[in-house]
């Protein structure tokens, strides 16, 4: 067991964001309630699962919450007042965070002015993007100028589901399986689009073990492959050169599928804290520092390795 792990999806639920949302009734996320959330909670969480740095995002709903130009600009000055709260979070405790930056799409100039102010100016370690807002998925033409930065910036992009287009089924909470969907259909997009093509240099990292592209990866390929007329194997390509992570699926069922689909340094570990809790963490977390199929090596690598060649900044940074 490492005693060095760097979490790549653990999130940030700063108290003013949470009264911002629940003012305009959301008072859940994904069928979870808002949780509470302070550093002090985060520090002994981390503590308790050997993690020495987590990387800070905020989750669904983000904030763009209404298709206006009021939308427009209320998700702007979030999106500010969350960056620099999260930047203030890493520079209290550099050694212990990092973070995300939220972005406004669908309103992609504001994405992009936000982006160079969060990465150049407060350093974040990339952008988080949610699968989907208002329905439109990652992939769409509208986001190609957003994209083509990132990519210019070769920027760590981690894609967290939301809340799936359509009504939801009474007694399914979204977190439990619509997050895997939302999640494939983003990844399903930026493939058949082309965007994982046309900008190499961006590291997109998949949350919860990418949904379920790496179970379903010749199939969506198939399909993919079909309508593009390219070679499925070349699709099979895009898709493995994703990231994942292990958040809520460190587990004897979806590890085989991801360790065997994934390229060797692909595989992230993740918590999902606060809106797993502790007991969820504990739970996943020992049920990957159990998976007898990862040598020594394998757990190290998935643990911190593998996340330091992406967040070099981090390297060497231990508790």
């Amino acid at each position: 067991m490492s005693p060095q792990r760097i979490d790549v999806h653990q999130h940030v639920v700063p108290p003013a964001y949470a009264d911002w949302l629940r003012s305009n009734g959301l008072r859940e996320a994904g069928g979870r309630e808002l949780p509470q959330w302070s550093v002090e909670d985060a520090l002994r969480v981390m503590d308790d699962h050997q993690i020495a740095t987590g990387i800070l995002s905020i989750s669904t709903p983000g904030v763009h919450l209404e298709l206006s130009q009021r939308g427009d600009t209320e998700a702007r000055a979030k999106a500010r007042e969350l960056n620099e709260f999260a930047a203030q979070v890493a520079r209290d405790a550099p050694r212990r965070f990092g973070f995300f930056a939220t972005l406004t799409l669908p309103d992609v100039a504001g994405a992009l002015v936000e982006a160079e102010y969060a990465l150049d100016t407060l350093r974040a370690a990339g952008v988080i993007l949610l699968a989907n807002t208002h329905g439109r998925y990652l992939g769409a033409p509208e986001d190609e100028p957003l994209f083509a930065e990132l990519n210019r910036r070769r920027a760590v992009v981690f894609i967290h589901p939301s809340t799936l287009p359509g009504p939801r089924i009474d007694g399914i909470p979204p977190f439990a399986a619509d997050f895997l969907l939302d999640t494939t259909r983003a990844a399903y997009r930026l493939v058949q689009s082309g965007v994982v093509r046309r900008y190499p240099d961006l590291k997109i990292i998949l949350a919860h073990a990418g949904g379920f592209v790496p179970y379903a990866s010749h199939r969506l390929a198939a399909a993919i492959a079909a309508e593009t007329r390219r070679s499925p194997l070349d699709v099979i390509d895009d898709l493995a050169n994703f990231y994942f992570d292990t958040a809520l699926s460190g587990s004897p069922a979806a590890l085989p599928s991801l360790l065997a689909f994934a390229k060797p340094g692909h595989v992230l570990f993740g918590s999902d804290w606060p809106y797993a809790p502790a007991i969820a963490v504990s739970y996943f977390t020992g049920q990957l520092d159990a998976y007898a199929a990862l040598d020594g090596q394998g757990h190290a690598a998935i643990d911190r390795r593998n996340a330091e060649s992406l967040f070099p900044q981090f390297a060497g940074m231990i508790g």
